[in-house]
């Protein structure tokens, strides 16, 4: 433990943002990074709790050694701080950025409403890493001579075939998309998470052995019982994108979208790639000048939200139906759990107004072109109140209510009835294996990542696809290293 007495003495700190009316202006990353300085105070607040609830079950899912780096960082030891946090999350950049942190939920300081900055030690240790070039690929020293393929690059499959690489397996990976990263690439906007941090760590990959095939849907332009003919295990990442039917009247007016694709357009507009692809929009959706609302109130409607302010939307209305959570949640009750509170994203703070407990009846058209929605208040049972409706003028409407599964064509609809799929507490249909071995019905096939648990976090996909490579290598070779 560093500074015994710092969570006393030192008050907690964050990156701050650029002022939103300048953030809109770009897709560019837009947090204030804190000095070395600043970043080895916040790791001195760390307690180094007897039961560290932080990187327990209850906080970290990849189980990330928090007292332990935090520590290092308060000593200036970076080197060891990034080996350290390789040894449980192989893409700490990512998560340092787009993770929610249910570690600082579980946090014992959390208790005083003032955790730990775990995520911005952990971001500040992978950005340093990079600058003092502790980040390179690691040499190979032995080959099994057994080859896996993995199916999608998103964080689930980035994350196996890094680990399967390193074992000394011959790793391929195919992806649909022109370049790797899944939903990482193409489903988190710019403005959260630039793009050229997932380009590092796939020339990493690269240079570790790991073969990328792009522009390959496995089970449309190659067969899945190819790959199972021509390796020795096939592991499919494939995630979870099929969006669910939001069933109002209306969804096929003209200016009514499912909320990925647009995400999707947006993100290839920015890396200048062709934003023509079957079965998304063929023209460009922009929010330009329109007014916008947004049907949903996860992640997926925030980043709507943040791409159509600085797309130049005149007024982006969110609705969800859930009810507006307390400002501030019972401790006693919830800690270490993640809690149910009032929370504004930075998109959010960008400027929308935020309806809850609001239901949709219908989207409203004119010669078949949106121009309203209509709404409503609903009860604690979701059911509409009677003489509460309401409209809100849209032009575009975007539809962010979760998803329901994998895509039926591909891997799925090819395995067919040999392939067992499961159905969680949502609705949404998955591919079947437990987490344990992530074997699925099929011989040969695995399964890791939202394909298999459902739509989830980020921090999730990397467990399960470091999990998965475990089983696999175990599976392969009788015995296994690497780290569950």
């Amino acid at each position: 433990m560093g500074k015994v007495t710092g969570f006393l003495e030192i008050d907690r700190q964050t990156a701050k943002y650029q002022p939103a009316s300048d953030r809109i202006r770009h897709f560019r990353e837009f947090s204030i990074r804190m000095s070395d300085e600043e970043v080895t105070k916040q790791a001195a607040r760390c307690m180094d709790c007897g039961i560290p609830y932080c990187h327990g079950p209850t906080g970290c899912p990849v189980h990330n050694q928090i007292p332990d780096w935090n520590d290092l960082v308060y000593n200036g030891n970076w080197e060891e701080a990034i080996r350290n946090l390789h040894s449980t999350n192989n893409f700490p950049e990512f998560t340092g950025r787009i993770c929610p942190a249910p570690c600082e939920e579980a946090c014992t300081l959390n208790l005083e409403d003032a955790p730990v900055a775990i995520k911005t030690v952990e971001q500040a240790i992978a950005d340093k890493a990079y600058e003092m070039g502790f980040i390179v690929p690691q040499a190979i020293t032995s080959k099994t001579g057994k080859k896996v393929a993995v199916v999608g690059s998103g964080p689930a499959g980035m994350a196996a075939a890094q680990q399967l690489g390193r074992a000394g397996h011959e790793v391929h990976v195919y992806e649909r998309e022109s370049r790797p990263g899944g939903l990482l690439r193409y489903g988190i906007p710019d403005f959260k998470m630039e793009k050229h941090f997932i380009d590092r760590r796939i020339e990493q990959m690269e240079g570790e052995g790991v073969t990328f095939f792009c522009n390959v849907n496995v089970g449309v332009d190659k067969t899945t019982e190819e790959l199972l003919g021509a390796y020795d295990a096939v592991l499919y990442c494939g995630g979870s994108e099929k969006p669910r039917d939001v069933g109002i009247p209306g969804a096929e007016l003209i200016g009514v979208h499912d909320a990925m694709p647009y995400l999707v357009q947006q993100n290839k507009r920015v890396a200048r790639e062709s934003i023509d692809n079957v079965g998304w929009p063929s023209e460009p959706v922009l929010a330009g000048g329109k007014h916008v609302v947004v049907i949903g109130g996860g992640d997926t409607a925030s980043d709507c939200v943040g791409t159509a302010f600085r797309q130049g939307a005149v007024r982006v209305t969110q609705l969800d139906i859930r009810p507006q959570p307390p400002e501030k949640e019972d401790k006693l009750a919830v800690w270490p759990y993640w809690a149910t509170k009032m929370r504004t994203s930075s998109s959010q703070a960008e400027g929308a107004v935020r309806e809850f407990q609001v239901g949709t009846l219908e989207l409203i058209g004119e010669n078949g072109i949106l121009s309203a929605v209509k709404c409503c208040q609903v009860d604690e049972k979701r059911k509409p109140i009677a003489g509460s409706e309401f409209l809100i003028k849209a032009d575009l409407v975007f539809v962010a209510i979760g998803f329901r599964g994998a895509y039926d064509d591909g891997v799925i609809s090819e395995l067919g009835d040999r392939l067992s799929i499961s159905q969680d507490r949502r609705g949404s249909t998955n591919v079947a294996a437990s987490d344990t071995d992530y074997k699925t019905s099929v011989d040969k096939l695995w399964a890791a990542g939202d394909v298999r648990r459902g739509q989830s976090l980020v921090v999730w996909a990397i467990r399960e696809g470091r999990q998965a490579a475990r089983a696999i290598d175990m599976s392969l070779m009788g015995a296994t290293d690497l780290p569950s």
